[in-house]
């Protein structure tokens, strides 16, 4: 889903459009590669390859809500930040071609009633999920229009029924050093970990993602499973998830323990409060060069979302 006029945002939170591939062949649907390498932004509005036969037709005449074309499979999949697999743009699609994300196993733990190792399948096959489109912007320094397959989050921690104590959910990446390279340097503390409030992983437009464009996760977008939350900055999406937990306290997400002074745990899109190091009233949006698109509060889902903060310093609370 992406942006609505507020004029025409309808009752539900999310617009879904029903995967017309069922859930075994989903399962079965190896990621599509790509046809070449984007070394910068330009280069990416050059890519519109072979690979863009292996895209379902629906996507092809598909548009967001208000208009916007959606990003190519080559923007999606060739411009990444996962620094697993490196510190540039096009390393993970460069770098993750050893890392195997099958099969996979979700360790969930903490508060819940319900703790378990759940393997993938199990969750992805589970009467109480349901596969759904979701189109969306995604801002880090840049942004996107990106055609996420994937399931509510709140329905997985339904499932597995957290106590009163659960007041927030971390989330880790694997390690995998031999197939993630650069987990075998110090650019960051590994895991990666990452968080969210109770209520915010609750809400209906929190979700898992398990594909985009209709296929599976290629290794380099977080396969097999990651988390998209659109009105955070995209460093929120932990990829590659393998543990989940049900916690007390408010979790030390990676970036914040890497630098406090420029990171913190909310994340929340906010074109008023700049980072120390640059503005974020304006976005790039790929595959241009330039920030040109005025940058919206909650990345425009603040309708949907601004309740949640009511009350709360958002300069002091980022």
């Amino acid at each position: 889903m992406i942006i609505r006029r507020p004029a025409d945002i309808a009752s539900s939170q999310i617009t879904p459009e029903h995967v017309y591939l069922n859930r075994r062949r989903f399962l079965k649907t190896a990621a599509a590669g790509a046809a070449g390498l984007a070394a910068s932004p330009a280069a990416l509005s050059a890519l519109r390859g072979p690979d863009d036969q292996e895209v379902p037709a629906r996507f092809r005449t598909m548009r967001s809500e208000i208009d916007e074309e959606l990003n190519s499979y080559q923007d999606v999949t060739q411009f990444n930040n996962f620094y697993e697999f490196g510190t540039g743009k096009d390393d993970p699609y460069k770098n993750s071609g050893d890392f195997n994300p099958r099969p996979w196993t979700v360790s969930i733990g903490g508060e819940v009633a319900k703790p378990g190792d759940y393997h993938l399948e199990d969750l992805l096959a589970s009467e109480s999920m349901e596969d759904r489109v979701y189109r969306l912007r995604c801002v880090e320094a840049w942004s996107m229009v990106i055609p996420w397959y994937g399931f509510p989050l709140a329905n997985l921690i339904r499932r597995v029924e957290p106590t009163g104590n659960a007041n927030f959910v971390e989330f880790r990446t694997i390690v995998r050093p031999e197939e993630m390279p650069y987990q075998r340097t110090s650019v960051l503390n590994w895991p990666y970990v990452e968080g969210l409030r109770m209520d915010e992983a609750m809400h209906p437009l929190a979700f898992l993602a398990t594909g985009v464009y209709g296929m599976d996760l290629p290794n380099q977008n977080g396969a097999p499973l990651r988390l998209v939350v659109p009105w955070k900055y995209g460093f929120k999406g932990v990829k590659s998830i393998v543990s989940i937990r049900f916690v007390e306290r408010m979790p030390l997400n990676t970036w914040q323990r890497q630098n406090s002074m420029e990171y913190g745990f909310y994340a929340n899109v906010n074109p008023e409060v700049d980072h120390p190091r640059w503005s974020q009233a304006r976005e790039r949006r790929l595959p241009g060069l330039f920030k040109n698109h005025p940058t919206l509060m909650f990345n425009g889902y603040a309708d949907q979302v601004g309740q949640l903060y009511a009350g709360m310093d958002l300069n002091r609370w980022k």
